[in-house]
């Protein structure tokens, strides 16, 4: 998958497409019908612990998958994902299926989401006074030597790319381009200026390119020998 550069503002789009994809087939169980996750939630509200357990089973990888792409290293995207379940199974009985739903499993898919995106906010506010600034990674990212042109823009690279990402230019990236937030709402959530979000974005976007551009140069140069 080749992105051009010269309107790389355009070209975030795969990054977009490919992370929502990946998170809907990050489940590693057989996919619940709306009667069972009904079941499961009701047994949830009731304090079941068996149903608890069956319910974080269930998507907790769809979690984490969203999760990874807020957070700088797993150790913290797992932090932010148990701390979103703690609210998911506090807040479970506020649950409503949204109307545009059709149906209960997409729902609540959406609900949880929506948890863990505010709990990876949560985080970046609370961590923020420890947050520095973070060195121009594009000069300093390496591919995997093994990789070949066919192998460009894996998961783990793209995730990994995001992740080198300063907290802030990463949040509004993935908060903007990823998920669909608007400045305002963003700069709402953050606490900060329309303007910074908008900057914090075009900085995000243009360090991504030269990490992009340092991937192709290494990758195409050994393959060219």
């Amino acid at each position: 998958m080749l992105l051009p550069f010269c309107n790389f503002k355009r070209q975030t789009q795969p990054f977009r497409h490919f992370f929502r994809l990946v998170e809907e087939q990050s489940n590693n169980l057989v996919p619940l019908t709306d009667e069972q996750l009904a079941s499961l939630l009701e047994g949830c509200r009731k304090g079941i612990s068996a149903s608890q357990q069956q319910l974080y089973e269930h998507f907790c990888r769809y979690a984490m998958a969203i999760c990874l792409r807020y957070a700088h290293q797993e150790d913290e995207a797992r932090q932010v994902m148990n701390d979103g379940f703690v609210k998911v199974f506090t807040h479970l009985h506020q649950f409503r299926p949204e109307k545009q739903h059709q149906h209960l499993v997409v729902s609540f898919k959406s609900w949880i989401k929506k948890i863990m995106i505010y709990t990876a906010i949560d985080y970046f506010r609370a961590n923020r006074k420890h947050q520095h600034e973070e060195v121009d990674h594009a000069v300093l990212y390496k591919a995997d030597p093994q990789a070949t042109p066919l192998d460009k823009l894996s998961h783990e690279e793209l995730m990994k790319m995001v992740q080198m990402l300063s907290p802030a230019y990463r949040m509004v990236f993935n908060l903007f381009v990823i998920d669909g937030y608007s400045h305002e709402e963003i700069a709402r959530q953050l606490g900060i200026s329309v303007g910074t979000s908008k900057s914090n974005l075009a900085k995000a976007r243009e360090k991504l390119r030269k990490m992009l551009l340092s991937r192709y140069a290494e990758l195409y140069s050994r393959y060219e020998r």
